[in-house]
């Protein structure tokens, strides 16, 4: 669904002064929205076994994961920026979860340092390729033919993440062998996923092997992650995830595992697109109109300002500022400036009749907007505004400039010279 009436009744009537005073485009996140998020997810997973972990790669903003680690959340992370990003929140240890993919020495060695974090294995090669192996480690589970993932996920047996199902074992009979003496086991199964009962079958899948697991290898497994994917409601008619069933019925797996084995694992979740994707929206101006064989709407966006449209054909709710919404009799393909012809937000969109200076809201745009950005065709990435509880507009990031985009031009010449001289 669009964006909450709550927040457009605090952001519209103030957006023309705000497009004003900063300039467009901009995103701009509700900080009110994210903290209310934060307190319904934690108030339906009320239980001691429950961490959130924000994924980084959703919304990577230092202001934003303050917000979030202050309301007790930890972070996901795949990358040293993003590692970072969360120990500048103040975040260590248990509450940064690492999860390696294709991972390099040098990736592990800052993961590692600092306090540690969770160390989630994308594969069993890289036991041996680890500086040292930690106390504690987890091993990312994929259940190729065993499961189905969705469309945006794709197939398990097609995905490049995780370990197969004749690995997992034998992973972590190695890892006690190097020293690990305690552990976790992830799955990631479906992405952007409304159907709760997709999340209740991963939760069911990693109980079972953490039951083999703990007999066949005598160890016991201390928490499940289900990984994110819980989703967001895009379209208007799109009915919302239904939370409270799903962490009901998570609460009755656990507790009859624990009547079983005589302990209860911790639940850990990466929710990142839920906990902020509905609270960010893309403010971008028309700039153009052109009519050719379809209606064109040009803005001062584009993809690299929000490129899951063109990269998934991802559909982002669109108002027009101060137009009727009910009006939307104008068909359109609101479009950007770069070179490639899937640069558009919304193709052959029933929209209110656009002006050139008109405002543009694009919903939903609070995780994966920003963060996927680019520099195809020397465009830049816009500025970033954070609309406080207490109604002031703060900008958080500023946008980039010619001098960024040209900055790695900036550099100390080195060469090396392969010619070489053969002798007889």
């Amino acid at each position: 669904m669009p964006i909450s009436d709550n927040y457009k009744a605090r952001l519209y009537p103030r957006l023309e002064t705000i497009a004003e005073h900063f300039g467009t485009p901009f995103h701009i996140y509700d900080e009110r929205g994210i903290r209310e998020t934060v307190l319904n997810l934690q108030s339906k997973f009320d239980y001691a076994t429950f961490q959130e972990y924000y994924a980084v790669k959703a919304l990577p903003n230092p202001q934003i994961l303050k917000i979030l680690y202050g309301e007790g959340l930890g972070f996901d992370c795949s990358s040293i920026p993003e590692l970072i990003l969360a120990r500048q929140t103040g975040a260590s240890g248990e509450r940064i979860f690492f999860t390696s993919n294709n991972t390099t020495p040098e990736e592990f060695e800052v993961a590692l340092a600092d306090g540690g974090c969770i160390l989630n294995l994308d594969d069993i090669s890289l036991i041996d390729k680890m500086p040292k192996m930690p106390e504690l480690i987890c091993f990312r589970y994929n259940p190729g033919e065993k499961r189905k993932g969705n469309s945006i996920i794709g197939n398990p047996v097609e995905s490049k993440f995780g370990l197969a199902h004749d690995q997992l074992e034998e992973a972590y009979r190695l890892a006690k062998e190097k020293g690990a003496n305690r552990f976790g086991i992830h799955a990631m199964i479906v992405s952007n996923e409304r159907d709760y009962q997709a999340f209740v079958q991963t939760c069911f899948m990693l109980l079972e092997l953490v039951e083999k697991l703990n007999k066949s290898l005598n160890i016991q497994i201390e928490f499940i992650n289900l990984g994110g994917g819980l989703g967001i409601p895009y379209h208007p008619e799109d009915k919302p995830l239904d939370l409270s069933t799903l962490a009901a019925a998570i609460q009755r797996s656990l507790i009859y595992f624990e009547r079983l084995n005589k302990y209860m694992p911790r639940i850990y979740m990466e929710s990142a697109r839920y906990i902020t994707g509905s609270h960010g929206v893309l403010v971008t101006r028309a700039i153009n109109h052109k009519d050719t064989y379809r209606r064109y709407i040009g803005v001062d966006a584009n993809m690299s300002s929000l490129m899951r449209p063109g990269l998934y054909g991802a559909y982002h709710h669109i108002d027009v500022f101060g137009k009727d919404s009910s009006e939307r009799d104008v068909i359109v393909d609101v479009v950007g400036a770069l070179c490639e012809n899937n640069d558009k937000f919304a193709v052959q969109r029933a929209l209110p009749p656009i002006d050139d200076g008109d405002l543009l809201i694009i919903h939903d745009t609070g995780a994966h907007g920003h963060a996927m950005g680019f520099n195809y065709n020397g465009r830049l990435r816009p500025q970033e505004l954070l609309l406080r509880n207490n109604g002031t507009v703060e900008r958080i990031r500023r946008a980039e400039t010619i001098e960024d985009y040209f900055a790695t031009l900036n550099f100390e010449p080195k060469m090396l010279n392969i010619s070489t001289t053969h002798t007889t």
